[in-house]
C-alpha cells in the first residue's frame, strides 16, 4: 500500500480524474468500480470538464458502482444511482447498457447480489477501482465486524454510517435505509488497481488504522494492506496521524 499526501483535497481530485483518463486512453474497454458519498464528487467534476474537453473518452469503458441502498427504486432521489445521474452519467458519453448498477428494489436480495457478482464476473472484474472510507474504516459498504464477506452480499448499516449518508435525505439521518446492497471484498480486493480518498480531520482516524493497524475485518479497509496495486490519496487532515515512517 502506497500513500500520497496532496496539498489539499482539489489537487488530489485532478490528479485522480488525470490517471483515470490515462488508464482509459490506454485500455479504452477499461472497467471502472465507482463510489458515491462526498469523497468523490470533485473527481466526478474534474472527469466531466475532461470528457467536455474531448479529454476523456467513455465509450468503450464499463462502469459498475460499489453499493446502494436496499429498499430504494432506482428514481428515487435519495438513491445511489440518482446522485451518479446528477453528477456523473448525464454529463459524460458512457453508453447506458455499459453502466452496471445493484437494482435496490429488487424483491429477492441474495438473487440480485448474486446477478450483479455474475455480471462483473462476465465482464473480466474490475480494471480501477476508486473507494472512499468511512470514518469506522468501511469501504463500499462492508461494514466492521468480526468477519468480512467476499461476495456481493446485503448489509445492516450501522449508525456512523447512516448518519454520514444523511445529506441524500435532507439531513435526516431517520430516512435513511437501514440495509444496503455492496460489492464484498473479494471484488474489491481482485480488482487490479485500487485508488483510495480520504479528506478531512474526520478521516484521519480511519487513514491511520487502515495504513499501519492490524488487518483485520473491525476495519475493513486494513485488508487493502494486502492488496498488490493499491493506493491512498489523502489531503494533510486525512493523512495527519499516520506516522514518519509511513509517508512517501
Amino acid at each position: 500500500m502506497k500513500l500520497r499526501v496532496f496539498d489539499s483535497e482539489q489537487q488530489a481530485a485532478a490528479a485522480c480524474a488525470a490517471h483515470i483518463a490515462e488508464a482509459v486512453r490506454a485500455r479504452p474497454s477499461l472497467v471502472l468500480g465507482l463510489p458515491t458519498g462526498r469523497t468523490p464528487l470533485n473527481v466526478y467534476r474534474e472527469l466531466v470538464a475532461l470528457s467536455a474537453r474531448g479529454a476523456l473518452d467513455l465509450s468503450r469503458a464499463s462502469s459498475f458502482n460499489l453499493d446502494e441502498f436496499f429498499g430504494l427504486v432506482p428514481e428515487d432521489a435519495g438513491s445511489f444511482r440518482a446522485y451518479m445521474e446528477r453528477h456523473f452519467f448525464q454529463h459524460v458519453k458512457l453508453p447506458r447498457e455499459r453502466i452496471h448498477f445493484l437494482d435496490g428494489s429488487a424483491p429477492d436480495a441474495e438473487a440480485e447480489c448474486a446477478r450483479y457478482d455474475a455480471e462483473l464476473a462476465a465482464a473480466g472484474g474490475l480494471d480501477v477501482v476508486l473507494l472512499g472510507i468511512g470514518g469506522n474504516g468501511h469501504i463500499a459498504f462492508n461494514e466492521p465486524g468480526d468477519s468480512l464477506l467476499a461476495p456481493c452480499h446485503r448489509v445492516k448499516l450501522g449508525r456512523e454510517t447512516r448518519l454520514a449518508n444523511a445529506g441524500l435525505f435532507g439531513d435526516d439521518p431517520t430516512r435513511v435505509p437501514m440495509e444496503a446492497l455492496t460489492l464484498g471484498m473479494g471484488a474489491i480486493l481482485q480488482a487490479k488497481r485500487v485508488v483510495l480518498l480520504a479528506f478531512g480531520e474526520g478521516k484521519a482516524e480511519a487513514v491511520a488504522a487502515m495504513v499501519e493497524g492490524p488487518v483485520t475485518p473491525r476495519c475493513p479497509a486494513s485488508f487493502l494492506q494486502l492488496h498488490r496495486d493499491a493506493e491512498v490519496w489523502v489531503d494533510p487532515e486525512a493523512g495527519r496521524r499516520v506516522s514518519a515512517q509511513a509517508r512517501p
